[in-house]
């Protein structure tokens, strides 16, 4: 099932408005028969309980009309004329207008539907929205990605309940099955992060996105142990990285580099100052130096391999290249340029 971002008021808020509505007219019919119980004629002419005045509105308000209590004062039959009436006419328009938005709404989803099926085309789906499936949403935005390029799959209806909340179209179901797969358009994406609670889980879906795409997708997949990561790149995932040894090593700079820590953190942390981007070469910057820029290179990609300065083909910036480098990241204030 295809769950689309959240609206700003659902159908249920809504009727339940309307609902509310609803209830609140028979109230007020209901208190003014009731003050007025005496200008009423009951069949019985044993007089008016609550009960009847709530029986006399309900069977009014629906145009039932049964004829067993009428109004035969004149104050009764006046508040009939300028209450009762009106209130009938607005308590079928509550109710007409409740099932009208019901049809639009399921009218809108199908349309939505069938419009995001005909356009979603180079998107990345991301496998699991879990702390990390959240962590590379972020990252993805944050380099410009628009969020209707993102697709969530993901099986818990509270994670999902996230995604369509921050404005991304979710997809219910395991990654695992080609079905679910299938209806996030593997085929037609761009990459495919998987971000499982398990390792195993992961194997299974990088194994079902190769099966599925004949590996023209890339796939992205995070590993929870080291000694899985050889097993996720034979499933065909094409680059692994693993959550445990990452914390690990990080945990190990903080006791013998304390400041390190501080600089990975900035650079990993939108908005704090640095963070890492990545740009084609301009014209004029082919033929110089990397460390010549004033852009603080750190690295080349060159035709999809890395090239680290300290490397000698790094010497020389060729047409093609990548330039892997650091920009300042800190919010602009306001009127000053970018």
């Amino acid at each position: 099932m295809i769950h689309f971002p959240a609206q700003r008021r659902g159908p249920l808020s809504a009727l339940s408005l309307r609902l509310a509505a609803a209830l609140g007219l028979v109230l007020a019919v209901v208190a003014a028969v009731y003050f007025d119980r005496d200008g009423y004629r009951d069949v019985n002419e044993d007089g008016l309980t609550l009960l009847d005045c709530f029986y006399y509105a309900v069977v009014s308000l629906s145009t039932t009309g049964y004829g067993d209590i009428t109004p035969a004062a004149p104050s009764a039959r006046l508040v009939n004329v300028l209450f009762v009436t009106p209130a009938r006419v607005l308590f079928l328009i509550i109710l007409v207008g409740t099932t009208l938005e019901v049809l639009t709404e399921q009218y809108r989803t199908g349309r939505r539907l069938t419009r995001w099926r005909r356009s979603v085309k180079d998107h990345v789906i991301i496998c699991g929205y879990g702390t990390k499936g959240r962590s590379a949403v972020s990252a993805l935005l944050e380099n410009g990605l628009d969020k209707s390029r993102i697709v969530v799959v993901e099986r818990s209806p509270g994670a999902l309940r996230q995604a369509t909340s921050a404005g991304l179209v979710a997809i219910e179901g395991s990654a695992t099955r080609s079905s679910v797969l299938n209806e996030a358009h593997v085929r037609n994406a761009k990459a495919v992060i998987i971000a499982t609670d398990s390792d195993d889980a992961s194997v299974l879906v990088a194994l079902t996105v190769r099966q599925l795409t004949v590996g023209q997708v890339r796939i992205i997949a995070a590993a929870r142990e080291a000694e899985n990561a050889p097993l996720l790149k034979q499933s065909g995932a094409h680059h692994v990285i693993v959550s445990s040894a990452t914390a690990g090593r990080l945990l190990g700079l903080s006791t013998s580099a304390p400041p390190l820590i501080d600089v990975v953190e900035d650079l990993l942390t939108p908005g704090q100052g640095m963070a890492l981007a990545m740009r084609s070469a301009e014209r004029s910057e082919v033929g110089r130096s990397p460390r010549e820029l004033d852009t603080l290179v750190i690295a080349l990609v060159r035709r999809g391999k890395v090239v680290t300065l300290s490397d000698r083909a790094a010497a020389v910036i060729e047409t093609g290249d990548m330039l892997v480098h650091v920009r300042d990241d800190r919010p602009q204030p306001a009127g000053t340029p970018g």
